[in-house]
């Protein structure tokens, strides 16, 4: 087949961990490179946002197509809708200069649908939709910090109603399509996101800390993804706090990620707000900031902690636990969204109520406390990540419903076989 993937903010070849770079950027990336070795053509269309980027880039045989709409800078999110239109008419023009029209179109995010709405009326090509974040259930959790306009939300319906397929990333966003958009549960898949694991295994904890300089015998608590008010960072530093006050054990909390490599408080401004915030729980020299790393660094991270801790208010799915998991480290997450589905409490770590530092301290004591069940509960996470959430099989379902929706020339058993596989897979990784 011949593929499009649309992702207007969120280019795979940026570097993950800034305000607008994480998740979304990760998916379409290793979505497009699993494709692309199963033997499907593959084009990514995402916004042009630095002056001296080609009009097209390749990233290991995927052709990155830069729409060159709005200023050649880059621009948060919420800024970038009055640039759709522009942005679905180059799209629109590309494929029709194209010699193959593409099989079918996969749009990530609302803005991304959108544009591709225009080549679904005007080419006929089956439309599938990732939100990666849903407009209403985001402004419940973040009302007026929501810097959208009230016209997403027409947008989404509009999507959700025209969409071939509509891809939940775990069975809470299945949940919220159809409370809150009305979503036909017959034109939903559950698809989640993965890990690479070829990036993300174990690695002896001791050689971890020896690479990144750690103390060899501190209690390392790592936090890790975008430095964004939502991920509830603040609620972890208090949580380290209270783990000392209530339960006597001091921590290292490690934090990384952010818009630049040294942290930066101007780059990132949520770094100044969180040490505000390490300082009026007195454990400023406690909390370090690392700054945003590449890929190839996050392992050693990931293995040289004793927990791995997220609890934002607010999280479509969480590809950071999965990665942790790889890595045989334990989780404590939010009992929010995804994570609430890819962490099963008591078995691969802990989920706590969000905002609620008291719960994670009592949390990060039992695993201070006991390291043995600390050690089981990391290779029961990295066996439940290899067996549900690699890549691989992300592709391969994804693979599925696109060659379903495009009438792919092969046996249509062999195909609904493979959606079956899917729907079967689905369940047993989320229950």
């Amino acid at each position: 087949m011949k593929i499009a993937l649309v992702s207007e903010h969120a280019s795979p070849l940026a570097l993950a961990g800034g305000v607008d770079a994480g998740g979304q950027n990760i998916y379409v990336a290793h979505v497009a490179r699993q494709l692309l070795r199963a033997g499907h053509q593959v084009d990514v269309f995402t916004r042009r946002d630095r002056a001296l980027l080609p009009p097209i880039s390749q990233m290991d045989g995927v052709r990155v197509i830069h729409v060159p709409v709005g200023p050649a800078m880059q621009l948060p999110k919420e800024k970038l809708l009055p640039h759709m239109p522009a942005f679905a008419a180059f799209l629109l023009d590309f494929c029709r200069k194209e010699r193959q029209c593409y099989d079918v179109i996969h749009a990530n995010f609302f803005m991304s649908g959108l544009a591709a709405l225009a080549v679904k009326d005007a080419l006929k090509v089956p439309l599938v939709m990732t939100f990666h974040a849903l407009g209403r259930v985001r402004r419940l959790h973040q009302g007026a910090s929501d810097g959208f306009p009230d016209a997403r939300f027409a947008i989404e319906d509009e999507l959700v109603r025209r969409a071939d397929c509509v891809v939940a990333e775990c069975p809470a966003d299945r949940d919220d399509l159809i409370e809150h958009y009305r979503a036909d549960p017959a034109r939903i898949a559950v698809i989640a996101c993965g890990f690479d694991p070829g990036e993300f295994s174990p690695l002896d904890p001791a050689e971890a800390r020896r690479r990144l300089g750690w103390t060899p015998d501190e209690f390392a608590v790592l936090q890790l993804g975008r430095l964004v008010e939502r991920k509830g960072i603040d609620n972890v530093v208090q949580g380290v706090a209270a783990l000392e006050a209530r339960h006597g054990v001091r921590a290292q909390l490690y934090v990384v990620g952010g818009d630049a490599q040294t942290p930066n408080e101007i780059a990132t401004p949520e770094i100044a707000r969180l040490r505000d915030v390490a300082r009026r729980c007195g454990i400023e020299e406690r909390v370090r900031f690392v700054g945003r790393r590449e890929r190839a660094q996050l392992r050693d991270f990931y293995c040289a902690a004793d927990v791995f801790v997220t609890t934002p208010w607010y999280e479509p799915f969480g590809i950071t636990p999965v990665e942790a998991m790889a890595c045989a480290t334990p989780v404590i997450g939010a009992e929010v969204g995804g994570i609430r589905h890819t962490v099963r409490h008591g078995e691969t770590g802990w989920l706590v109520p969000p905002r609620d530092p008291v719960a994670l301290a009592a949390r990060l004591r039992d695993i201070h406390a006991d390291p043995a069940q600390a050690r089981a509960m990391g290779e029961a996470g990295r066996a439940r990540a290899q067996a549900h959430f690699t890549w691989r099989r992300i592709g391969q379902q994804l693979e599925a419903l696109y060659a379903r929706l495009a009438g792919a020339p092969a046996a249509q058993g062999e195909h609904e076989r493979m959606v079956a596989n899917a729907r079967a897979a689905s369940l047993r990784a989320f229950g």
